[in-house]
């Protein structure tokens, strides 16, 4: 979705003279000729945060019409109707802070919930990995907790994490180091920003659409990214990976219930989908199994999860899904609190929802280590580069939040950019995956990249 930004001299059309039209219609025009054959763009707002006066929504109708603009177009990215042209179909209604997961499916069709087009919208600042922190701040500044980072942050309501650190302090315990702290708040990102794509998927075509706030940043930054300044893919990327797959079992939060979405446009038949709750021991407290169709571009739902007695305070939700000839085709796992996280929607603000108590995760900390055995291999072609990953859990217990990454030689620097079909995993007891990354060969050379495999509770 094209159009014109927020925040400048080009949304104050009171402020206008003559030259200001003039400019603003050739601007239009020339942007519109650039864009009409581009095959990704979906609409064109012809404002942002609100919809332009009828004079110069006029202007710009005049102009679509004029050089055939072959899409849709919008008055603003907002719900306020227009003068001109009505309702717009979108809203921007936040939320753009931390929220518990549970926000985007219990939203009283208000705020920011899995409703409407979202035009611009985030679940979590989306603190960067201990990688990114290490590069943009001098490690004598890196911790405490201090004006270093802030500094790189945002201005006004985001000048600062407070909301995600008091919420990440009180579900899974303070920090002791810079390290400890952005293995947390990864965690919280990659939980969040998959409720958040989950949420909308779920809720089609109730909700049609939901563009996040923000893809990455024009400079090293502590917020809004899905890849960092320095193009290294974090948590809240593979988070958003696993919510947009193409077939993908969820789970609500709202309401313990296990829905099924099919982003592909035709039927898929013979599917199982397996739900599991584990405790923190591993122990197996419930397994059930539903055997479906999946019409094209759906969304069913396909069982409920029941309240259990008994559980550790942290437990595990697996969802697997497998095709009739037994081939996994996802797994998707939740961590869970018996403690209830709810929200304070009667404080929500136009920036986030307050949690009114928060869930307990303090007992993912006290999960045994565990020890992952793996092997690389890596091959050349063309001027690319693919290493094939294979990881597997001996243990006893889950290899948590597991992540990957490719250094150029020995202790050398990481490889950047790369592509990872899948990281910040799992792998339950006895576990085997197969993972893949794929990079230019340049970035290389002729030496054999590193494998360096980290995790919440990893021996290694």
């Amino acid at each position: 979705m094209a159009g014109w930004c927020c925040c400048d001299h080009w949304e104050k059309w009171e402020d206008w003279d003559a030259e200001d039209h003039r400019v603003a219609e050739h601007s239009q025009r020339d942007q519109l000729v650039r864009l009409r054959a581009h095959p990704s763009v979906l609409a064109w707002l012809n404002a942002s945060d609100m919809p332009p006066t009828p004079k110069v929504e006029k202007m710009y109708i005049a102009v679509l019409k004029e050089i055939r603009w072959p899409n849709p177009y919008v008055s603003s990215a907002t719900a306020k109707p227009s003068e001109v042209t009505g309702p717009t179909g979108v809203k921007m209604n936040g939320p753009y802070d931390w929220v518990p997961p549970a926000y985007w499916l219990s939203d009283p069709t208000k705020f920011g919930g899995a409703w409407s087009f979202a035009t611009e919208i985030g679940a979590d600042p989306m603190v960067p990995g201990f990688e990114t922190i290490a590069q943009m701040i001098p490690g004598e500044h890196q911790w405490p907790f201090n004006d270093w980072w802030t500094f790189h942050a945002g201005g006004n309501e985001f000048k600062n994490i407070n909301i995600h650190v008091a919420a990440q302090d009180a579900r899974h315990g303070k920090s002791n180091s810079a390290r400890e702290f952005t293995t947390k708040a990864e965690l919280m990102a990659y939980e969040g920003v998959r409720a958040m794509f989950e949420g909308f998927s779920r809720n089609k075509y109730n909700a049609t659409g939901v563009i996040q706030w923000m893809m990455n940043d024009a400079w090293p930054s502590i917020i809004w990214h899905q890849y960092d300044f320095y193009l290294r893919p974090l948590a809240g990327y593979f988070g958003t990976k696993k919510a947009t797959e193409p077939l993908h079992p969820i789970y609500s939060y709202n309401d313990g219930s296990v829905w099924l979405v099919s982003s592909i446009y035709k039927d898929v038949t013979a599917l199982k989908v397996t739900a599991k709750v584990l405790d923190l021991k591993m122990e197996e407290r419930f397994s059930k199994e539903a055997s479906l169709d999946a019409p094209a571009d759906s969304s069913q739902r396909v069982l409920t999860i029941p309240k259990i007695a008994g559980l550790t305070s942290t437990y595990f939700v697996l969802l697997t899904l497998d095709d009739a000839a037994g081939k996994r085709l996802s797994s998707n796992l939740y961590w869970l609190s018996n403690k209830p996280e709810t929200l304070a929607w009667d404080k929500s603000e136009w920036y986030y929802t307050p949690a009114a108590s928060y869930a307990d995760f303090s007992a993912l900390n006290t999960l045994p280590k565990v020890r992952v055995k793996y092997a690389a291999r890596t091959v050349h072609a063309e001027g690319k580069a693919r290493t094939d990953v294979t990881l597997e859990n001996h243990g006893k217990t889950i290899a948590f939040f597991v992540r990957l990454k490719l250094l150029r030689n020995y202790g050398g620097q990481e490889v950047l950019p790369i592509l990872w079909n899948d990281n910040y995993l799992w792998l339950m007891p006895g576990e085997k995956r197969q993972i893949t990354a794929t990079y230019e060969e340049g970035d290389v050379g002729a030496s054999q990249p590193q494998l360096v495999v980290d995790g919440w509770n990893l021996a290694n």
